[in-house]
């Protein structure tokens, strides 16, 4: 059955994607009051936090008053994800937005070059949602993608994306004794009793206990004591837009987790005992399309700590971690430490198609600018930008490039920017 011309429904500004990117703006534009309408494929919301298992939020801003909200109602960076979807569900809701689960977007409807709504699968056949401006918060950028926006994927040179992972949850860990190691940089620093657990991993690369993709083991705390989240199975090769490849990645990187917990129980103190007490229901993907935008942010910004008096995120800071495509462990040796920088309304404005704004990790920029922007409470910043800029959008009846960008601002509860005494201009 083909989707209907007549729309099945109608919104102001429609969210597609429900992760941290999503939830943001779908809470922005709602408080904007605008009739807003949030569709996630999936039954839970959360993106990969609940999906994926993939936890501490990370990211950091230095003032986003919406994201500092969200963090305080859900418990923290170290949330329960058994629970996280029913807590992002009630803050959509108190805001006013509308939500449908389980509703993938399978098109875009287009007016000439502009973003008119969505085509939707659902099990009584495909529909169409008009909306006056869509925000993409799909991570791959799925809504762009169809509209025939611009993208760019992979490093430089040779196109390889960043690994894809699982991460999963242990419990039975003796509090007292077990390891931690939140990065690479830590685990050259920690010991255990067989020396760095750095070296410990690589002896066990070398004797076969582990696979050569994994060169570091990640383990951070859980919500709850006597667990741990394992970040540490790596496949490489993999498009997350390619369901052939997505598929071989689950099945591979399930089987890693094994492994790991094995290796852990032999050689990690306080995980002799430890047990797999969830596996996530999706493989972690940390890079797709990247698409270009009005503006892009690069290396140099993120390194040099660039200031923009159009920025709508003030101050983020990740390191620009950078998961080897072609081995193990870092694809840089380590995480290259970057300053808080900003990133401009331009590089959520697709360059090429109107009626739609771009949120989370698709946004504009490098490959390596990417791998510090990617994470969960940088994404939920860009969203909850995108959403205010859509609900000022279809209010006035304008493309989304030319809205004021100071008012965006003002909305966000930014102060003015210092970076120019000028006011903020449209990209």
């Amino acid at each position: 059955m083909g989707a209907s011309d007549d729309p099945w429904r109608r919104t102001d500004v429609l969210i597609c994607g429900g992760g941290p990117a999503g939830i943001g703006a779908a809470i922005a534009a709602a408080r904007q009051g605008a009739a807003t309408l949030l569709v996630e494929r999936a039954g839970r919301l959360g993106g990969l936090a609940t999906l994926g298992l993939v936890g501490p939020l990370m990211g950091w801003m230095s003032a986003n008053p919406l994201v500092d909200e969200v963090l305080a109602r859900i418990g923290g960076r170290a949330f329960d994800a058994e629970w996280l979807d029913v807590q992002y569900a009630g803050l959509v809701r108190e805001a006013g937005a509308e939500l449908l689960l389980h509703t993938p977007v399978v098109d875009a409807v287009l007016d000439g070059r502009t973003v008119a709504g969505v085509r939707i699968s659902t099990k009584r056949g495909l529909r169409t949602i008009a909306a006056r401006v869509t925000v993409d918060a799909t991570g791959d950028g799925d809504v762009a993608f169809y509209a025939g926006a611009a993208f760019e994927q992979g490093r430089p040179g040779d196109g390889l994306v960043q690994p894809v992972s699982i991460m999963y949850r242990l419990a039975g860990v003796d509090e007292s004794r077990a390891l931690l190691c939140n990065s690479e940089r830590q685990a050259r620093e920690v010991r255990v009793p067989e020396g760095l657990w750095s070296d410990v991993v690589h002896r066990g690369q070398a004797a076969g206990e582990l696979p050569p993709e994994i060169g570091v083991i990640r383990l951070y705390r859980s919500a709850r004591p006597g667990e741990r989240i394992v970040n540490a199975t790596q496949v490489n090769g993999v498009d997350g837009t390619d369901p052939e490849h997505l598929t071989r990645a689950e099945l591979s990187a399930r089987a890693q987790a094994r492994v790991v917990l094995d290796f852990l129980r032999k050689h990690a103190p306080g995980y002799e005992a430890a047990y797999i007490a969830a596996m996530p229901a999706m493989v972690g993907v940390r890079e797709t399309r990247r698409f270009i935008g009005a503006a892009n942010l690069t290396r140099e910004d993120v390194i040099a700590g660039r200031e923009r008096p159009d920025a709508i995120v003030r101050g983020a800071s990740f390191p620009i971690d950078i998961h080897n495509p072609s081995g193990a462990g870092q694809a840089e040796g380590l995480a290259a430490e970057v300053k808080p920088y900003d990133i401009p309304y331009g590089c959520l404005v697709p360059r090429d198609v109107d009626g739609l704004l771009l949120a989370g990790r698709c946004i504009g920029g490098s490959h390596d600018a990417h791998a510090s922007y990617r994470v969960q409470c940088i994404a939920m910043a860009t969203g909850a930008a995108a959403g205010a800029a859509a609900a000022q959008a279809a209010r006035r009846g304008i493309p989304p490039r030319a809205i004021d960008v100071g008012a965006v601002q003002s909305a966000l509860g930014l102060a003015p920017s210092a970076a120019t005494g000028s006011p903020p201009r449209s990209p």
